[in-house]
């Protein structure tokens, strides 16, 4: 099974998508799709699909969207084609709809017959999709992001730079654009959208300190109007306008920054970024320091923990 999340939601068996064109299914696979290989309880779907009061017949209902991906994964794993491994043996043997029992229409490691509960499982208390050792783009995201992030805390800012784009051009759009999402969705893609922006920065931190800062001044452009109160971005669109001998246009940035945060927030720009903006006034253009990057995960801390960008 192929899963991707950064950006349309895609989900192939055999290469062939099982994505729903109705919305309730659609979100329920992009949940399962988010946990892949993890149990989702009921109670999860339940609440994405209908918020804190939900209808009667919500588990029934949920139980129909379930039927109805796995007519989608029975008919693709019906597909000429290799097929995928087959999961451990389970303890029993059921039936469901495109599915057929546990020996479904197509054919496993070991000549063990695969069906489509195997491949969306239900198990006690929620539902499993499980990948089969497929890929998951977001935790291929998350694996290159980390490597990335050691490369930085070693110094090697080239290696980071090149791992930390590789890792972000996995994103092709929104995560999970496409999909009508529910608390449990909005959560998951609040928490892919801030990993995603935390190594941006951290890549172009690293493309600051390899002196990159003209090919940095398009991108950083864009990203400051896109996100009117980061700080790190706009520190780091400071130093490069003003290593690029623009030093009038870098201080145009903070007071633009200031006067949003000012009006917006009620805040002054942070200790840093006011340093930064002093460094500026005085320094050569050469030696305008680097701003605080936005924190990177630890090494081998999960992305899901990281500390939200200044």
């Amino acid at each position: 099974m192929e899963i991707e999340v950064l950006g349309w939601l895609a989900v192939r068996v055999k290469g062939v998508s099982v994505v729903p064109t109705a919305p309730k299914p659609r979100r329920v696979l992009g949940l399962l799709a988010l946990h892949a290989d993890q149990v989702v309880p009921v109670s999860a779907l339940v609440e994405e699909l209908w918020g804190a009061l939900p209808p009667r017949s919500a588990r029934t209902t949920l139980q129909t969207y379930v039927l109805q991906l796995r007519e989608l994964i029975g008919t693709a794993l019906a597909a000429p084609g290799p097929y995928p491994p087959a999961p451990a043996p389970s303890t029993g043997t059921s039936t469901g709809a495109g599915g057929g029992d546990a020996v479904g229409e197509g054919a496993g490691a070991g000549g063990v017959r695969l069906g489509a509960k195997d491949v969306l499982a239900t198990v006690a208390g929620g539902y499993l999709l499980r990948t089969g050792g497929g890929s998951v783009d977001h935790r291929e995201f998350e694996r290159r992001a980390g490597s990335g992030y050691r490369a930085m805390d070693a110094q090697d800012y080239a290696g980071a730079a090149r791992r930390l784009a590789d890792a972000l051009c996995l994103w092709n759009g929104p995560a999970l654009a496409g999909v009508q999402a529910g608390s449990q969705i909005e959560v998951e893609t609040r928490r892919l959208e801030e990993a995603r922006l935390c190594a941006l920065a951290q890549r172009i931190d690293a493309d600051l300190h390899l002196g990159r800062h003209r090919e940095l001044l398009p991108e950083l452009t864009v990203l400051v109007s896109r996100h009117r109160m980061h700080e790190s971005l706009h520190g780091q669109f400071m130093v490069a306008l003003h290593r690029a001998g623009r030093r009038g246009e870098a201080l145009d940035v903070y007071q633009r920054l200031r006067t949003t945060l000012v009006t917006e927030l009620g805040l002054e720009p942070s200790a840093p970024l006011g340093r930064l903006q002093r460094s500026i006034l005085t320094a050569r253009p050469d030696r305008a320091p680097l701003p605080a990057p936005a924190p990177a995960p630890a090494s081998g801390t999960p992305l899901h923990s990281a500390a939200r960008p200044a």
